[in-house]
């Protein structure tokens, strides 16, 4: 098979970077791509640059999907460089947790923008060619914020209400449009870390070393067996990283047998 591309949002670092990286290794040439913004750490470039030294191919497009024209530009911008996009992981997430009494209707915008409309403006860019070939892989990360949470179970969930709602509504559009597509060929999975992985974002609102956590690998292994052509296919899941999965293990017949690192919540 040819070298297939990928297109991974918010690769600049944390767990798209992860993930670009782990795909990389698979074979699959990379468009990494992000916004430039010097309050966070990473940048496409240092992707881009930690993927061809691992021998990997890459490309790196400057891109704030928070606007609307960008947003709607991007899939052209990689198509006219690499051609039809096999993979599309919608990892890219600007966040605010704050109780709904004061949320701001400005933030609520920008998260919906993000984490909702972007997933898919994008996807309806890529279906096409997909449709096209026969195959095609889309991959939403979301969040355990998605899970309906009961008043009385103890936990603090004095801050998620609206994060978790856009997750929800993301997952919603995972299994619709994995339905949609079944019969073109196109698998649709979403995908979540089962604990909190220790990102520069989590750390903007939780106290990450007071959390259980796990490394990004994890999450960018589940991605790699999402997206495998070679296995049975796999679509409209909601997925969750698997604790205790060996990491060193190879990934192909762990998963075609049955052991994957994922598991369905």
């Amino acid at each position: 098979m040819a070298s297939r591309v990928a297109l991974v949002t918010g690769s600049s670092g944390g767990l798209g970077r992860s993930i670009a990286l782990r795909l990389a290794q698979s074979g699959v040439t990379i468009a990494v791509t992000a916004r430039r913004d010097p309050n966070y750490p990473g940048t496409v470039d240092e992707t881009k640059a930690m993927i061809e030294q691992a021998g990997g191919t890459a490309f790196t497009y400057d891109c704030d999907l928070s606007k609307a024209d960008e947003r709607a530009e991007l899939v052209s911008r990689v198509q006219a460089d690499l051609g039809e996009i096999d993979i599309l992981v919608n990892n890219a997430a600007v966040s605010h947790m704050e109780p709904l009494a004061t949320f701001p209707m400005k933030r609520l915008d920008l998260m919906l923008d993000v984490q909702v409309r972007t997933p898919m403006i994008l996807a309806q860019g890529v279906i096409p060619g997909m449709k096209a070939r026969g195959r095609g892989w889309i991959v939403n990360i979301t969040s355990p914020a998605a899970i309906h949470p009961e008043p009385t179970d103890g936990l603090d969930w004095s801050r998620n209400t609206v994060y978790g709602m856009c997750k929800a509504a993301l997952e919603r559009f995972t299994t619709g449009l994995a339905a949609e597509l079944y019969d073109d060929g196109i698998d649709v999975n979403a995908l979540a870390p089962r604990t909190m992985v220790k990102t520069f974002g989590a750390a903007a609102f939780f106290d990450v070393d007071e959390h259980e956590t796990e490394p990004p690998e994890l999450i960018a292994e589940a991605v790699a067996q999402l997206t495998d052509p070679d296995v049975e296919r796999v679509t409209g899941g909601i997925f969750y990283t698997a604790s205790g999965y060996d990491l060193a293990a190879p990934f192909g017949p762990a998963y075609s047998e049955g052991h994957a690192l994922i598991r369905q919540h």
